[in-house]
This record gives C-alpha cells, sequence and structure tokens, in this order.
C-alpha cells in the first residue's frame, strides 16, 4: 500500500515538472469577495399571519321551548336552510288538548258575561223604574236604595266575567303558544349543524338539537398584540375614535388550512378594547362574506393584515446567521473584515426578507450571501489584484 502512494506521488510531482518545462502557467488562486449590500431604510408593507377560528356571525343554539317526544326531524346535517324553516317537530297532543280546554273556558267565560250583562240591564231598569216611583212618592227609600244596590252587584258581576274572559283569553293564547313550540323552526337563515337527536327521543327545554351558523357573514376571531394595533387601542379608547381606527385599517385575507386563499377579502370589525394582562393581547374580529357558504363555523384558518411601516431596515435571509439564542448578521469593516453584529429582527413575510429592528444602522455595509460561512474577523472583501496571504 505505501508503495503505491509512493508511486503515485511520484508521477503526480513528474506531471507538475513537465507541464513547467513547457512553459504552461500552473493557475493562481484568485481571492473572490463575498456578495455585500448597503443597508438602506425603505417602506414596506408586509403581512401579518394570525391563528383564528371561524364562527357564523349569527350561531344560534336551536332547543325546544317544551318538553314532548320528537316524532320528525325535517332537516339534515349540512343542509342550507331559510329563516323560518321547520326543523323538528314535537308531539303536539297534549298541547292540542291544552288548547281545545282554554277554548272551552274562554266559551264558558263569554257565556257568563252575557248572563251578567243581562241580569244588570234588569237591574238597571229596576232602579230606573223604583227611582221614578220614589220621585212620584209611590215607593219607598228602602226600595229604591235595594235596587241600586241590585244594580251595582250586577255591574260588578259584569266586570268580573270580562276579568274572567281576559284571564280565559291568556290561557288560550299560552295554549296557542305552546302548541306553536312543537314545531321548531329556523330563527335565521344558515347551515345546519349536528343533529345528536333522533325521531322518537325525549326532548326538554335543556336539550340540544342542533346549531343553525348563519353563514351569509361569517367572522374569524384572532389574537394581536397590543403594539401591532397601536398604542391606542387600549381601555381609555372612546368608541368615536375606536369607530375611526376601524375604518382606517386595511382589508384583511383569509386563509384556509389547506394553504388556500378565500377569494374574498374581510374587514376587522372590531377590537376588544381591554388588554388581556395574561396574554398581553387584544381579542379581534373580522367579517368576510360568504355568498357561496364555503366557509363553515368552527374551521381553523389564518387572517392575513398588511402591515405598513416606514423608515425600516430589510435585509435578505441570507444574511442572518442564527447562533443558538442570538441572531447575527456580519458587518463589513473599513479593513475589510467580517465582524458580528447581534440584532433583532421580524419576518417580512415573503419568504426572502426580514426587517432590522436592532443592531445595524443606515449604510451599514453586511455580508449578504455566504454570511454562514464566514467566521470572526475573516476578510471578507478583496480589491481587484489583490493576493490572499498565507
Amino acid at each position: 500500500m505505501k508503495q503505491k502512494k509512493l508511486t503515485r506521488f511520484v508521477c503526480l510531482f513528474c506531471l507538475v515538472a513537465g507541464l513547467a518545462s513547457c512553459g504552461i502557467d500552473i493557475p493562481k488562486e484568485v481571492p473572490s469577495s463575498y456578495e455585500t449590500i448597503k443597508v438602506e431604510e425603505t417602506d414596506i408593507v408586509y403581512p401579518m399571519k394570525f391563528s383564528a377560528k371561524l364562527k357564523g356571525q349569527s350561531d344560534v343554539t336551536i332547543s325546544p321551548q317544551t318538553s314532548g317526544q320528537l316524532m320528525k326531524i325535517c332537516v339534515t346535517e349540512g343542509q342550507q336552510v331559510g329563516r323560518g324553516q321547520t326543523l323538528f317537530i314535537i308531539d303536539s297532543r297534549n298541547a292540542q288538548h291544552e288548547l281545545e280546554s282554554a277554548q272551552a273556558n274562554l266559551q264558558a267565560a263569554q257565556a257568563n258575561l252575557q248572563a251578567a250583562q243581562a241580569q244588570a240591564n234588569s237591574a238597571k231598569l229596576e232602579y230606573e223604574s223604583n227611582k221614578n216611583l220614589f220621585d212620584k212618592k209611590i215607593v219607598s227609600s228602602y226600595m229604591l236604595e235595594n235596587s241600586l244596590n241590585n244594580y251595582n252587584q250586577a255591574l260588578a258581576a259584569v266586570s268580573q266575567a270580562k276579568a274572567s274572559i281576559t284571564q280565559a283569553q291568556a290561557g288560550v293564547n299560552r295554549a296557542k303558544v305552546n302548541l306553536g313550540f312543537c314545531t321548531i323552526t329556523s330563527p335565521v337563515s344558515g347551515v345546519i349543524g349536528e343533529i345528536p337527536v333522533f325521531a322518537g327521543d325525549q326532548v326538554t327545554p335543556m336539550t340540544q338539537l342542533t346549531v343553525v351558523s348563519g353563514n351569509q357573514q361569517m367572522e374569524a376571531w384572532f389574537s394581536v398584540t397590543e403594539s401591532i394595533i397601536e398604542s391606542g387601542i387600549s381601555s381609555g379608547m372612546k368608541q368615536s375614535d375606536m369607530a375611526a381606527h376601524l375604518a382606517s385599517l386595511p382589508n384583511v385575507s383569509l386563509v384556509m388550512k389547506n394553504g388556500t386563499e378565500y377569494p374574498y377579502k374581510g374587514r376587522i370589525s372590531s377590537i376588544t378594547g381591554v388588554v388581556d394582562a395574561s396574554t398581553g393581547s387584544l381579542s379581534c374580529k373580522a367579517t368576510f362574506p360568504n355568498p357561496d357558504g364555503h366557509l363553515f363555523s368552527g374551521a381553523q384558518c389564518t387572517v392575513v393584515l398588511p402591515i405598513s411601516r416606514s423608515h425600516v431596515m430589510v435585509v435578505p435571509q441570507t444574511a442572518i446567521v442564527r447562533l443558538q439564542d442570538k441572531t447575527l448578521v456580519y458587518k463589513v469593516m473599513p479593513d475589510s473584515t467580517a465582524k458580528a453584529i447581534t440584532v433583532t429582527t421580524t419576518d417580512a413575510g415573503n419568504g426572502k426578507d426580514v426587517i432590522v429592528n436592532t443592531g445595524l444602522g443606515e449604510g451599514d455595509c453586511i455580508v449578504a450571501v455566504g454570511a454562514n460561512n464566514v467566521q470572526e474577523g475573516q476578510k471578507v472583501v478583496y480589491r481587484a489584484g489583490e493576493e490572499i496571504k498565507n
């Protein structure tokens, strides 16, 4: 093995000597500079992304207002329904009997009123007759007072009969409402959610039948830090100021979980005025139109808010070196050597740049490409014709 290595070395030496004797120049190592850029301030619009959860603008939990046996389910899960459309039917026989009983009570009360009014009319005639006779001194005052008392009692009976009719009518109205509760309709237009019950089940006002998601407008709820929205969003902001601030915010985009961007833009419609002390964030709601019904309540998504910043320093991601808990760039010094500078950055959202918040100044020259291969104090820029010194 050693003999083979020695032979290979001798051959290589002879080849180099031969090329030199023939006047052929051996290429010299030419120094090359790293690609650098000069940092300058610029204006940028970059997308801030927030995890969000969709909710129908008018999600309504459907529960019965009366107890009974569920006779019929008139819809299916995922079905689009209109406002007032029948969803469920509960056994209405008991409610129908109650209505009939209440109507019978009303009829009886009406008959009592008619009898009381007839008696009051008779008592009135008797009182008026006795009054005429008393004026002519034909009957005594006792008979006049007695007929007056009878008339007043008859009027009281009429009032009592009228009150009984009012009470009976209330019973009829209540029975009609209870009968109406047996047919459950949708209070909003939307999509039917999960239906956890079956026909024949006993249901009560505590039973959740389904949820109707009013999906004409969808709300995406997410949290943002106070600094993103502005220092003005706080518990002391007036309602008029909040409305103006919301109107000034740009349209937001919605990206579904599979990465597809929703074709309609939305608006931030509300921002809570109180910062959550535990998270340091505010709850926001963005409203999106849903004319095609492609958005579903409960779905996870990403809200993209374009943020405008002025006079910021943007550098390529290739200039960034991440070393443990530090973020570095290599600044080119006047003697062309590299110096590691600790910086803080924010993702520019375009997949290729970052925003440098601290650590660099305008006009600084940094290594833009190959920063991961640079070492502290290494010369990274060579002038034309400059040789490498060993």
